[in-house]
């Protein structure tokens, strides 16, 4: 289960969620049905919520999974939400799950990462986007946002490097803005700082530059002397009961033109 420091007081946690969240103690109670004035109560401390009113407010508030534990001990309950080793028995339906849907989407590339973007799982796609890269990037754990931005991992074989650098650093933006984790402000400001690989253009001066499918941003990669091109969606799971589980995220790269799924599949025979 998870563990933290209770001395703080359920009150100012709720506060400090609303506050980041930007609601007014009316716009919260209207949204948890109840009333201004009882928010107010528990946030100073004059009433001590039930239960059932914190996981209420944590909804509203989308507070992750893991600080939900964090409320409920801040207010003297117990945890509500397990936090199971991934190889745990219990999770043995969910992980033969997600090894059919990784192999099932092959050839092309998927993977599994944690909350802090740390691969637990991936298919032979990914393997194939990463041969060649040095051993010190291979080494498990391995993490996603490392491999890709590491001046010696991906980066120098993206094609569109600038920009999907933004679009990566904006989402763990938004990540750490909604999920209050100092792994993953440590990463971002590790990988934030990665310089450039040398030669990196800016995009208005990519040589023969492929236009953009209209929905999503495209990674284009280079690979073995061709440009490959993928479109990033990403998939987490419903309602989730665990911790570990409400951490996952599942990312599959959608070939975003003709020649990239020629290629792929002409790979796997």
């Amino acid at each position: 289960m998870t563990t933290v420091a209770t001395d703080t007081g359920v009150g100012p946690l709720l506060r400090g969620w609303r506050e980041q969240r930007r609601l007014s103690q009316l716009e919260l109670a209207l949204r948890a049905d109840s009333s201004a004035r009882h928010i107010s109560f528990v946030e100073t401390g004059r009433s001590r919520p039930s239960e059932e009113m914190i996981l209420r407010l944590a909804e509203h508030l989308e507070v992750p999974v893991r600080d939900r534990n964090a409320l409920l001990l801040a207010a003297g309950y117990a945890p509500r939400y397990a936090e199971s080793a991934l190889d745990a028995p219990e999770l043995e339906t969910l992980r033969e799950g997600i090894e059919r849907l990784l192999r099932g989407y092959e050839p092309f590339p998927a993977l599994v990462v944690d909350g802090s973007y740390t691969v637990v799982a991936a298919n032979r796609g990914v393997e194939l986007l990463l041969a060649g890269l040095p051993e010190h990037l291979l080494t498990p754990p391995l993490n996603a946002m490392r491999i890709t931005l590491h001046p010696e991992g991906l980066a120098p074989r993206i094609r569109n490097l600038r920009e999907w650098r933004g679009h990566l650093l904006a989402q763990m933006e938004r990540q750490i803005g909604l999920a209050r984790s100092e792994a993953l402000r440590a990463l971002y400001e590790e990988v934030a700082a990665y310089p450039l690989p040398e030669g990196t253009t800016d995009p208005d001066d990519r040589p023969d530059p492929e236009p953009y499918p209209y929905f999503a941003l495209p990674l284009r990669i280079e690979h073995d002397g061709r440009v490959l091109s993928f479109v990033s969606s990403i998939s987490t799971f419903n309602t989730p009961m665990d911790v570990t589980v409400a951490e996952l995220a599942i990312e599959t790269m959608l070939p975003a033109n003709p020649a990239t799924v020629a290629y792929l599949q002409s790979l796997a025979g």
